[in-house]
């Protein structure tokens, strides 16, 4: 499969912006994708997941057949829960260890701190059943649910996808209710509510399974579908740009809200799942060419190297945002160049640690694999 280079550069792109969004005092915070539109790096992520996950489902069950993908996508949810245990632990240890230092920091609660000190076997124990999903890691969560969910639903798509396409949606309108009975700590289910979250991911998963069939029959109505998709995506511009400039766009704000009603990110707000996917045309078809260019300049190779990354650049950034928070806080009262160098120090250690893992980690990783048997056979 011939690798999407803009592709991978979203994804490093959504990365960096999940690590500047999680450090308060961070002066580039303002200016990530957040502040410019109604959805921010989550939706773009799991979004840019599920087509991946559609995208390599395809190849591997035209080349190995059905079993070989269904197999894949069960080690990959096995992976992904265990970069979820696992970068807890780390970064609960390394939170520790600045408080320790004195070093306060305010990018993830402290109390994982203190649970891995006095209790670590109990807090190892509420990462591996979910029932705790520290922030910055939550999103991981929700993340496992729906790859482990693949090998059973993708199948099922491939075979009927209008009525999966119903079925999706119906479990989206009752996610709010279905949440809360998923055992939890804070007794309200997952903080990315999977049942909302499954549209998106599936609707990604979808692009990447029947882009050859449907891409003809959009691109008939392609000027049509441009120009409703940037008024989707120039209205969730407007909702967060008004809600920034505070009162004098008050009015503003309130006729906006008489359209949205109520826009809510955990059990994926309607607003928002059709402003990331209106924005996935617009990148995907009028700005193609743009993405292409941007992603083989010298920043863009940098991003497709932390997108290329994987798990690992994720939890890098995760323990990133925590470390770089430290260094902006304290001493506090830093002026802005000062916290701006500990951006670019952030942003280049993410870069440096991607590069090190696709030269020395991903291929070992990959010679260690064993094959699966329907692949030996």
């Amino acid at each position: 499969m011939k690798r999407l280079i803009a592709l991978d550069m979203l994804r490093g792109y959504a990365l960096v912006c999940i690590m500047l969004d999680h450090m308060p005092a961070s002066p580039l915070r303002k200016y990530t994708l957040a502040n410019f539109s109604v959805f921010d790096a989550a939706e773009l992520f799991v979004l840019l997941s599920g087509f991946l996950v559609g995208l390599v489902w395809l190849g591997v069950e035209q080349k190995q057949g059905r079993r070989a993908a269904q197999w894949r996508f069960a080690r990959r949810a096995f992976e992904v829960w265990r970069a979820l245990v696992v970068g807890g632990i780390i970064m609960a240890l390394l939170s520790a260890g600045l408080l320790e230092m004195g070093l306060k920091h305010t990018a993830i609660w402290n109390q994982y701190a203190a649970w891995v000190i006095e209790n670590p076997l109990g807090y190892l124990g509420v990462l591996a059943t979910m029932w705790l999903q520290p922030n910055l890691l939550d999103v991981l969560a929700v993340y496992v649910v729906l790859i482990a969910s693949a090998p059973l639903l993708v199948p099922i798509l491939l075979r009927f996808p209008f009525s999966f396409g119903v079925a999706s949606l119906v479990l989206w309108w009752f996610a709010p209710i279905l949440n809360p009975l998923i055992p939890n700590h804070n007794r309200g289910g997952l903080l990315f509510n999977p049942f909302g979250w499954q549209m998106l991911f599936f609707s990604g998963v979808a692009m990447g399974l029947f882009r050859q069939q449907f891409m003809p029959v959009l691109m008939r109505h392609a000027r049509l579908i441009t120009i409703t998709a940037a008024g989707m995506f120039l209205f969730g511009a407007t909702i967060i740009i008004a809600s920034k400039i505070g009162e004098p766009a008050l009015p503003l704000r309130n006729a906006l809200k008489l359209v949205y009603g109520k826009i809510e990110k955990w059990p994926l707000d309607g607003t928002r799942y059709l402003a990331i996917i209106a924005a996935s045309w617009l990148v995907a078809v009028p700005l193609a060419r743009l993405m292409e260019r941007l992603a083989a300049s010298r920043i863009g190779v940098g991003l497709q190297q932390i997108g290329r990354g994987g798990l690992w650049s994720f939890v890098a950034c995760v323990l990133l945002s925590v470390l770089a928070d430290a260094f902006q806080v304290n001493p506090p009262d830093q002026d802005v160049p000062r916290k701006l160098a500990v951006d670019l120090w952030a942003m280049l250690t993410l870069w440096w640690l991607a590069a090190v893992w696709l030269a020395w980690g991903a291929p070992r990783q990959k010679s260690r694999t064993p094959p699966h048997p329907a692949r030996r056979a």
